[in-house]
């Protein structure tokens, strides 16, 4: 393995730590679920990393989250949307906050709650799919307001980032 290769799974371990700890010890229960900081730090990773090893970083830490919290039932989620919401942002751009990763938070949005609220309905829920579904974009509120703070989060800490960690993680 490279140094190159081994310096980004370390930073990607740490990402996973840090999106853990942000999810599970920072959050506020919301309707079904609860409302963190933990996007924050996937978008930043998503910003930072290559996709493979944010995705890996977002699946891995917020999944945990979810198991270690008692919210075990929305893991399966977790893992696919975390991981579709990291395939949003790019790595590729000179600061992690550019034009590019602003406008990704609006399908991360978009994601997270069509992502939640139709896996709320098709397994949370009992009855028909279509009344269910109704029924759980009754909590699209409390995922907007997860996204939100996840933005803030992502602007403040990717602007004091800036270009520093850009030479050491790509």
């Amino acid at each position: 393995m490279t140094n190159e290769k081994t310096r980004r799974l370390a930073v990607s371990g740490l990402f996973c730590a840090i999106i853990f700890v942000a999810t599970a010890y920072f959050h506020v229960p919301t309707g079904l679920g609860y409302t963190h900081l933990g996007d924050g730090f996937i978008f930043l990773a998503a910003a930072l990393l290559p996709t493979p090893y944010a995705i890996g970083a977002a699946a891995v830490g917020a999944g945990l989250a979810d198991a270690a919290s008692g919210m075990a039932v929305w893991l399966p989620a977790t893992v696919i949307l975390k991981a579709l919401t990291a395939l949003c942002f790019s790595n590729k751009t000179a600061k992690p906050v550019c034009l590019r990763n602003l406008t990704a938070l609006v399908p991360a949005l978009l994601i997270n709650v069509f992502g939640y609220s139709f896996y709320e309905a098709a397994v949370m829920t009992k009855g028909s799919l279509g009344a269910a579904f109704a029924a759980a974009i009754g909590q699209a509120p409390f995922y907007t307001i997860q996204t939100a703070l996840g933005a803030v989060v992502f602007v403040a800490l990717g602007k004091a980032i800036g270009q520093r960690c850009r030479g050491f993680i790509s």
